[in-house]
């Protein structure tokens, strides 16, 4: 078996490490510290499993964990971030990661998620169950503004946030300019923001910008 282990700090890469080969004495792992270094590991041997940061230094939030999923449809993918798990666990799952696993809880929980994994399950933590359950459903009480948003007018919101121009966004996503503008339309009508300092001020608030 063949683990893809991305993540730009070293002693985290270190400690993954050793945690998997616990589980799987044998287990080959590629490692990389970049999306791009993990694409070419990825063009030369297929792994079985992905552990990816979401905070990396040349994709960050959603875009990284998406560029991995287009190149390894079906291989299951497993988040590990310090990012608040409400925040992206949903969104993930619902472009198809397979679990996401916030950095504190690795010691305890990293194995048995990638076992879940493995044999074909999908894996969050208890505490964030309900809540994800809720929103993938649509049900959740309460709902933030962000909770409202598409998949892709999520992906948006979050480009917008970290400064991106519709230019870039559109680039991104492989999207025209003019799509960028009807969802970012979507997204203030939805969420009730006026502007883009807006958008921004408020997910900073809610942690939804990139740790």
């Amino acid at each position: 078996m063949r683990l893809l282990l991305v993540d730009d700090h070293p002693l985290m890469r270190v400690g993954v490490s050793h945690l998997v080969r616990e589980e799987w004495p044998d287990i080959a792992i590629d490692e990389a510290d970049t999306i791009a270094a993990a694409l070419a590991r990825i063009a030369a041997h297929k792994p079985d499993l992905v552990v990816l940061d979401l905070s990396l230094p040349d994709a960050s939030g959603l875009e990284g964990a998406s560029r991995v999923l287009r190149a390894l449809p079906g291989v299951p993918l497993l988040v590990l971030s310090l990012n608040a798990e409400a925040a992206y666990a949903a969104r993930l799952m619902q472009m198809g990661a397979a679990g996401y696993l916030p950095k504190d809880r690795a010691a305890d929980e990293l194995r048995t998620a990638l076992r879940r994994l493995h044999q074909g399950g999908r894996y969050v933590t208890a505490s964030m169950a309900d809540h994800l359950l809720g929103l993938l459903s649509g049900k959740a009480p309460e709902s933030l503004p962000h909770e409202q948003l598409s998949a892709q007018e999520y992906r948006v919101m979050l480009l917008m946030a970290s400064g991106a121009t519709p230019a870039q966004i559109a680039e991104t996503m492989h999207l025209s300019v003019k799509t960028v503008g009807s969802y970012r339309a979507r997204i203030f009508e939805k969420a009730g923001w006026k502007n883009n300092t807006e958008l921004t001020k408020y997910c900073v608030q809610h942690g939804l910008t990139t740790l």
